[in-house]
């Protein structure tokens, strides 16, 4: 109502001067002017600054959690199922965006009175949880975590406490904040037996190949040839492994360090590193009337005076699996 009656008060102003325009003889009346700002000024009560926001009604703020809770929900279940360190950076980014997003969107809003003390506990939450995942993609990006089973391990406490604050808002209301669906699990430290295969192909040839890992993690070994994998071993930290049987051929020898085997995806969780031998190895076998000759081909993973064998880093998504 503030607008009509500042229009009334401009046509008083107008009309109160008009007259005393035309009253004017001699000189014009003492406190004219004061009596017509009087008029103008007194439209209306000024607005007051001090009333706060006001609150959205339970129906409204349930919609608009209802609107964030799937695109938050389908990120972090998104990033449980990531496979591939590519795939995990960028769901991780995704996740990130996300949630910032909640949280700007949800800073703007006021809840309902009841349930402000559980609304702010959520965005407090999901703003803890964001900036996590900010730090936890450059442990990714270094390749200190490796996988999502590892991931989720290190932001377990913010999950928890994400996973609490948004059942407490649900509980004051059936809002729709619980947006955890899965389970971190503790960090762990799992390894294979020295020598134990993770996949064997065919070996009923002459030759072998011996794998010395003197580094500091374990190792898994993938031999290749042609477009096939022959077979992948897994050699403990300061420990030797023989493949016998090794058919003749031409093989490209591939290498992952790390720490956890996760058996299910097949890669170490966290630690890892990629590289391959630059020169393939061939195994030949060679018959005589008298004699059977084979080549037997022994490898280290790690740097030894003397050595004459180059490796180079392979991309995480052109490591045969």
């Amino acid at each position: 109502m503030a607008g009509p009656r500042l229009i009334s008060s401009v046509l008083a102003l107008a009309t109160l001067t008009g007259v005393a325009a035309c009253s004017s003889a001699g000189s014009s009346p003492a406190g004219g002017e004061q009596r017509i700002s009087g008029v103008a000024g007194g439209g209306g009560a000024a607005p007051d600054a001090s009333a706060g926001p006001v609150a959205l009604t339970p129906e409204a703020y349930k919609s608009e959690l209802g609107d964030l809770h799937e695109k938050m929900a389908g990120a972090i279940t998104g990033l449980s199922r990531a496979r591939g360190l590519k795939v995990l950076d960028q769901r991780m980014s995704r996740a990130e965006e996300t949630l910032n997003d909640a949280v700007d969107t949800l800073d703007a809003v006021t809840p309902p009175a009841a349930v402000r003390a559980q609304h702010e506990a959520y965005v407090a939450g999901l703003r803890d949880f964001a900036g996590e995942l900010g730090a936890t993609a450059g442990k990714v990006g270094a390749r200190d975590l490796c996988t999502s089973s590892a991931v989720l391990a290190d932001l377990g406490e913010q999950l928890g406490a994400l996973d609490e604050a948004g059942k407490e808002l649900e509980s004051a209301g059936d809002y729709p904040a619980d947006i955890v669906s899965v389970k971190a699990a503790d960090r762990q430290t799992r390894r294979l037996r020295n020598g134990s295969y993770i996949s064997k192909g065919t070996l009923n040839g002459r030759g072998s190949l011996e794998i010395n890992n003197g580094g500091t993690r374990d190792a898994v070994v993938t031999v290749v040839r042609g477009g096939g994998k022959v077979f992948s071993v897994y050699v403990r930290k300061k420990a030797k492994f023989k493949v016998a049987g090794v058919r003749d051929g031409s093989y490209r020898i591939f290498f992952t360090h790390g720490v956890d085997w996760d058996g299910k995806a097949k890669a170490f969780t966290r630690d890892c590193s990629f590289e391959k031998f630059e020169e393939s190895v061939s195994f030949k076998t060679t018959y005589t009337a008298t004699q059977i000759r084979w080549h037997d081909w022994r490898i280290t993973l790690h740097a030894v005076d003397g050595g004459n064998a180059r490796t180079s880093p392979v991309d995480p998504d052109d490591f045969p699996s």
